[in-house]
């Protein structure tokens, strides 16, 4: 049967009704999905003109093309059925509930002589499932209290009466330790053992006043029939149980089962804390975070919250304390929100967890963030900088022999390489390999530029080479009135030593600390590009030495040539018409021939 569908414009003609309405885009696909009391009311809101629709609501409605309806009969029937459409196709609009765990839960087999053992696969067939448990340290203890108090088997053998009647088992360790009665032999009677497996679901469901009296009934029986050593265990297995009820009770233990649950809220997630009460005892606390997609107010996140998580918990209670005021509850949902007394202790320990959640959830947003910047962080602690070093300019000479001296400048930000910010520098006013006045000369002329067109100055400059350099390095900043303002450091090659200016001995950096090694990054990158800039400089000198040797190529000719071929191995594969494509006919013969000369 398909549902009801209208245009958005058509919106009046919805019914007064309890329903539920899905939103859908241009191409078809479901976006939002709402519950209303009323549904006309509540999608004509959404294209009202009037004020009260925030800006992210307005441009979902720009997307409806089309609305459809589904109608129920109470307002808590739409919540839980807006809730299970939302969790089936999650809806781009639709307040996203943030939890991606698969819970654990206790099953009880469905076969003679029954198990209990933890599993995440839920499998209707094979028995009953009890939880899902939030924690699994909380499904454990349940656990091994039922074990501390009934002898149940846990091995997966087949015991129906015909194997057991045809002797195919024998008793294994676990019998021999106590802790299996050894049905598989027939030495225990199966009514027995279920006696024992229905007082364990008691304790499963929570209820361990039922489980409290057998036990007491036992002991009494046991006690008149002078069975005294009997009557201890059950003493003893009692007394467990009212240990275990006294380490999880936090008001009256005659209090029926309650629904706790509070928000928190922040500018773009909730956090919302949901505590299970059962005889006066936590049996679940759970917070979850949820994404606002609409700016929603914090009761219909609440709301929301609260009918998933009880329907993933599949709780029963009737009675719901929340810590927000709703003007009336849901049909079917009683929203109590206490003042005073033992609920009240409820709301306030439930609201504790709910800020606690949040803190570290924040908390670990920012340790996120303080990892980016976890190396700068140290070099500025290891530098005793007063700045973070987010900017930081390295530099280093290149010549060999004389020739071509040249100079680098390379630049990190936020501790990464930024190549677009990269320079390399022709020495012009130092004859001779010179590599202090050159220092001084690259230096002088970055920062000249850098305060000429007030660009900022970066927070650390880094001088690959000793004293001499850095001392070079600093006397460029002095002539630009730039000492003092920019801290400067030089890193030596031999000992990987960190200098600063005017001090006599180095600074003591961990050779294992990730400062040095960023600081040795920079150093290797900024060698490496002077590196690569000098040789390619010497190459290009040897090409055109090459080409300017043949008669009647002169510098603009050769410049002509390696632009379209790159490097003279290519000039002299190409044909001769490609030459004389380039440099003309009269230079292109003269070029081929040159180069093919045998």
């Amino acid at each position: 049967m398909l549902s009801p569908s209208y245009l958005p414009e058509n919106h009046n003609q919805l019914p007064e009704l309890p329903g539920v309405y899905r939103y859908y885009n241009i191409e078809g696909k479901l976006i939002y999905v709402g519950k209303a009391k009323n549904l006309k009311k509540r999608v004509g809101s959404y294209f009202s003109k009037g004020v009260g629709i925030n800006q992210k609501t307005r441009k979902m409605v720009r997307e409806i093309r089309k609305i459809e309806i589904t109608i129920v009969n109470s307002e808590f029937d739409a919540l839980l059925l807006e809730n299970n459409l939302i969790k089936k196709t999650q809806p781009k609009y639709n307040i996203l509930l943030k939890d991606d765990k698969t819970y654990p839960y206790l099953l009880l087999t469905n076969e003679h002589f029954p198990r209990i053992y933890a599993t995440r696969r839920v499998i209707p067939s094979m028995g009953t499932y009890f939880g899902p448990f939030a924690s699994v340290k909380a499904m454990n203890n349940v656990l091994e209290l039922i074990h501390s108090l009934f002898t149940l088997r846990t091995c997966r053998l087949d015991l129906s009466p015909e194997k057991i009647t045809n002797s195919k088992y024998k008793v294994c360790l676990e019998y021999h330790l106590g802790n299996c009665k050894g049905p598989c032999e027939g030495l225990q009677n199966e009514n027995e053992y279920l006696a024992d497996i229905e007082q364990a679901k008691n304790i499963l469901k929570g209820n361990l006043g039922i489980a409290k009296t057998y036990f007491k009934e036992k002991m009494t029986e046991s006690a008149a029939e002078m069975n005294y050593e009997a009557a201890q265990g059950f003493k003893e297995k009692l007394d467990s149980l009212i240990n275990y009820q006294a380490k999880s009770l936090v008001i009256n233990p005659n209090t029926d089962s309650l629904d706790v649950f509070t928000i928190v809220s922040e500018e773009k997630f909730a956090f919302v804390n949901y505590l299970r009460i059962k005889n006066g005892a936590i049996t679940l606390s759970k917070t979850v975070e949820l994404k606002k997609k609409l700016d929603e107010p914090d009761e219909e996140l609440l709301l929301t919250a609260i009918v998933r998580l009880r329907d993933q918990f599949q709780s029963d209670a009737k009675e719901v304390l929340v810590n927000q005021e709703f003007k009336e509850s849901p049909e079917g949902l009683t929203l109590v929100q206490p003042k005073i007394g033992d609920k009240r202790k409820l709301i306030e320990l439930s609201l504790k967890n709910a800020l606690y959640y949040k803190k570290e959830k924040l908390s670990f947003a920012d340790e996120g963030k303080d990892k980016k910047n976890r190396v700068i962080l140290q070099l500025k602690k290891d530098l005793s900088l007063n700045e973070l070093p987010t900017h930081i300019e390295c530099f280093d000479n290149s010549n060999i022999q004389g020739t071509n001296p040249v100079a680098s400048m390379v630049c990190f930000l936020n501790g990464k390489p930024a190549k677009k910010e990269y320079r390399h520098y022709h020495i012009k006013t130092v004859v001779g390999p010179d590599d202090f006045a050159s220092m001084e000369e690259v230096v002088f002329r970055r920062y000249k530029r850098l305060v000429t067109e007030e660009k900022p100055l970066p927070k650390l400059i880094v001088i690959d080479g000793g004293k001499g350099q850095l001392s070079s390095a600093v006397s460029a900043l002095r002539d630009l009135d730039l000492y003092g303002k920019v801290p400067i450091i030089g890193i030596a090659k031999r000992l990987e030593e960190i200098y600063f200016p005017g001090d006599q001995y180095p600074i003591y950096i961990d050779k294992k600390s990730e400062s040095l090694r960023l600081i040795q990054r920079i150093r290797d990158e900024a060698h490496r590009f002077a590196i690569t800039f000098h040789r390619d400089l010497r190459s290009k000198g040897a090409l055109n030495s090459k080409l300017l040797a043949i008669e009647g190529i002169g510098d603009l000719t050769a410049h002509k040539l390696l632009k379209q071929f790159k490097s003279y191995k290519k000039i002299e594969a190409a044909s001769k018409e490609e030459i004389i494509s380039v440099i003309g006919k009269d230079k292109g013969q003269k070029v081929w021939e040159a180069m093919h000369k045998k």
